[in-house]
């Protein structure tokens, strides 16, 4: 199973990016993120650019439990579901108040 090593940042979002898609294309299922413990909003892009690859492919990725972090950064920018494959639920302006 893939893991990206402890830091997925601005720095580093497009080699992590890269080899999870690769882990994706060789027919991995799963990466896990339980171990990334320095994030910013690239971790995100990254995470849901590998949900949208798994899903072009017709399979299903786990991400597993996500950091206390990561899944703050995930609920700030409402896109929790998302990551845990689950689809996003419509939302109307009123609802970000």
């Amino acid at each position: 199973m893939f893991k990206p090593g402890s830091q997925l940042t601005v720095n580093n979002a497009t080699a992590v990016l890269r080899d999870g898609l690769a882990a994706i294309a060789a027919g991995q299922s799963g990466i896990d993120v339980s171990a990334v413990a320095v994030v910013d909003s690239s971790a995100v892009a990254t995470l849901l650019a590998w949900r949208r690859a798994a899903q072009q492919r017709g399979a299903a990725l786990d991400f597993g439990v996500l950091p206390a972090n990561l899944q703050s950064l995930a609920d700030l920018y409402g896109v929790s579901a998302l990551l845990h494959g689950a689809p996003a639920a419509p939302t109307s302006a009123t609802d970000r108040h």
